[in-house]
């Protein structure tokens, strides 16, 4: 087959699954994915969705498949400790076992932006440049799909859950942006636990211009009183700074709703914070929370002192004041409720502001992904607590990287999103990782005889 034959049939592929996609709801994507697939030389498609915790990948079953095709694909697989969980947790497209003499297999994350859905598996005829190439296209075509259809479709939603979820959970979840997000300029990345019975912790990010806008909430209790009021501490923020108010009104603005809803008898603390890419500028306005905490160079770690001022929904008349600190490129901040730091054994012992920040400056130098960094030190939060969070958990964590959005080449390797260049790359380079390099192509193709 000429250059140009695959060309075209790659065009189709795309321009065909793409114009479908306006009109099909989301339980149809498997099916029309293997349709326009096949024709390009991508066979046996499937579709698997990375659960709320990152623990499993889960199968998204086409609508109408028979019992015969559903048993021909696993429902579920492991993340940690697997060759697709590899694939996930780092970003990479990479091969995986094949059943069929003669095929090649594909393990190609699903990313919406650089926020990791889950991944695509796809048997090819050939491993050469360009068919990866084609893999790692579909994958992200797939993938976009996903992202606008995910909404509002409950087969998306109980495809990523594993348990039920309680109405608070089920507010906040809805209302918060996705947990990745990456440019030239920053990395942003966030997790929160208990995943299914959140109460009151929320976080929140947004870009505007050279400007990102980063909060934090904990609002008083474990209810969906406190979910509630986590969510119109959000929705105030949100308001106030679409109107471009300034840090200390936003905060006083959140307030406001707060008293005016819940009379004095409900309250957030919170921290509501601006970083200026151009120059490196980081503002913030502390409502009765943690400071945030900056760590330079991958070694040094302070938290920001700043008087804080009273949290949210008291009507203290307390007046707050904004913080500054001037970063350099490569510095992180972190914003935290206080679940992580007071997680507790059975014998009282707490994890600690200590063993957090030991623990992503430790992950940090592994060069682990930021988001797989996350749901690590969620794991291991939870493992403190014998599995089970005693409060809610959420951090939120921003890489301040530069002041140009097309300097990406950083920004890939803290998020775990390939570069254009590297998804067809012959070699499939090693990547760092915790318990050693990722495995080269020979390694791979061994043990995922299972998946």
């Amino acid at each position: 087959m000429t250059v140009q034959d695959r060309d075209r049939r790659s065009r189709r592929m795309l321009a065909g699954l793409l114009a479908d996609s306006h009109l099909m709801p989301l339980e149809q994507l498997p099916a029309k994915v293997a349709a326009h697939a096949e024709p390009a030389g991508l066979a046996h498609v499937t579709i698997y969705l990375a659960d709320l915790q990152r623990h499993v990948l889960r199968n998204l079953v086409e609508e109408g498949a028979d019992e015969c095709r559903q048993r021909n694909h696993s429902s579920e697989l492991r993340i940690e400790g697997t060759v697709p969980g590899r694939a996930f947790q780092y970003g990479r497209l990479l091969p995986a076992a094949s059943a069929c003499p003669g095929k090649c297999r594909w393990w190609a994350p699903l990313l919406g932006g650089s926020e990791r859905l889950g991944l695509l598996r796809v048997t090819t005829d050939a491993d050469d440049r360009r068919t990866r190439e084609d893999v790692q296209a579909l994958a992200d075509a797939v993938a976009l799909i996903i992202t606008v259809k995910r909404d509002y479709s409950d087969a998306y939603a109980r495809t990523v859950r594993t348990e039920s979820m309680n109405v608070a959970a089920e507010m906040q979840w809805r209302l918060l942006p996705p947990r990745s997000y990456s440019d030239g300029r920053v990395v942003i990345s966030a997790a929160l636990e208990p995943a299914y019975r959140v109460g009151g912790d929320a976080f929140d990010y947004a870009l505007d211009g050279p400007l990102v806008h980063l909060s934090i909430f904990d609002a008083m209790g474990h209810d969906t009183a406190a979910g509630l009021t986590a969510s119109l501490a959000m929705g105030a923020s949100r308001n106030a700074r679409r109107r471009k108010a300034e840090l200390v009104e936003t905060t006083e603005e959140i307030e406001e709703v707060l008293v005016e809803q819940f009379e004095g008898t409900r309250y957030a603390t919170g921290v509501v914070a601006r970083l200026d890419t151009g120059t490196g500028l980081f503002e913030w306005v502390n409502r009765g929370h943690h400071p945030p905490v900056l760590i330079r160079g991958g070694r040094w770690v302070a938290e920001l002192a700043c008087a804080p001022g009273d949290p949210m929904g008291l009507g203290l008349g307390v007046a707050p004041q904004v913080c500054r600190e001037q970063l350099e490129p490569g510095d992180r901040l972190v914003l935290y409720t206080d679940g992580i730091p007071e997680a507790r054994t059975v014998t009282g012992g707490e994890f600690g502001l200590t063993g957090f920040l030991d623990f992503l400056i430790r992950h940090h130098a592994d060069r682990l992904p930021l988001p797989e960094t996350l749901c690590r030190l969620m794991r291991r939060v939870s493992e403190h607590q014998v599995g089970e969070f005693q409060d809610d958990a959420t951090v939120l964590f921003c890489a301040w990287l530069g002041c140009s959005p097309d300097d990406t080449e950083r920004a890939a390797a803290v998020a775990g999103v390939p570069l254009p260049q590297s998804a067809a790359d012959a070699d499939l380079p090693a990547v760092r990782g915790i318990g050693g390099e990722l495995p080269g192509p020979a390694d791979v193709m061994a043990p995922d005889r299972r998946s």
